[in-house]
């Protein structure tokens, strides 16, 4: 009978300081775990907005061009030796010219001057020697009138991309619509994290050439 008070009286005790600090303690490393998978997640999910928010910039990107190369003409592709912005005031940029992999591309926009003569109405798509995308509506001769396509978390893999051109210089009469192709690759980098992406479209002339 007094061992069973005992018990009893122990037990209305309640908790010990010991039970009560390892009970916290055990309760403190649940919520740390959790509000760590919490953060996690929620950094993933920053991330993969932001991913999709550059991804869809550059699709945008990628229509932009296709649309305006499908409807201009005169095809002009940029290969090594030249310059942006060039140095040659003149319509060089109006003499269709083809290449295989070129690192630009001029053309007569669809509502622009044909006159060989005007120098400056030429739209122009470039990537520099940093990665980046660039584009001009009133052609490669002044640098100011460039616009950065790209933004900064994305980087172009200057030997991987492209802009190639097929049957610009075709003469007036063929069956032979010129042909671009553009291909994208390189890298968007988010806090320190760099994920690839390769992108290529291909637009055929749409003005008919016959």
């Amino acid at each position: 009978m007094k061992l069973f008070l005992k018990k009893i009286h122990k037990l209305n005790q309640g908790y010990t300081i010991i039970e009560t600090m390892i009970s916290i303690s055990i309760f403190l490393v649940v919520v740390m775990t959790g509000m760590g998978v919490l953060l996690n997640a929620n950094a993933v999910h920053r991330k993969s907005q932001t991913m999709r928010s550059i991804l869809d910039n550059l699709s945008f990107v990628m229509e932009d061009m296709s649309r305006n190369l499908r409807t201009g003409y005169n095809y002009h592709c940029f290969v090594s030796g030249d310059t942006i912005p060039s140095s040659d005031n003149s319509p060089i940029m109006d003499d269709p010219k083809s290449c295989a992999s070129g690192w630009g591309i001029a053309f007569e926009y669809a509502f622009g001057d044909p006159d060989p003569g005007v120098t400056n109405d030429q739209w122009v798509y470039y990537i520099d020697g940093t990665g980046k995308l660039f584009k001009s509506t009133q052609g490669p001769y002044i640098l100011s009138n460039f616009v950065q396509l790209t933004p900064n978390e994305v980087v172009v893999n200057t030997t991987a991309s492209s802009f190639s051109i097929l049957g610009a210089e075709a003469p007036v009469g063929n069956q032979q619509q010129p042909f671009v192709t553009i291909r994208l690759v390189g890298t968007v980098t988010i806090n320190n994290i760099a994920t690839p992406f390769s992108l290529q479209t291909s637009v055929s002339q749409r003005l008919i050439d016959v």
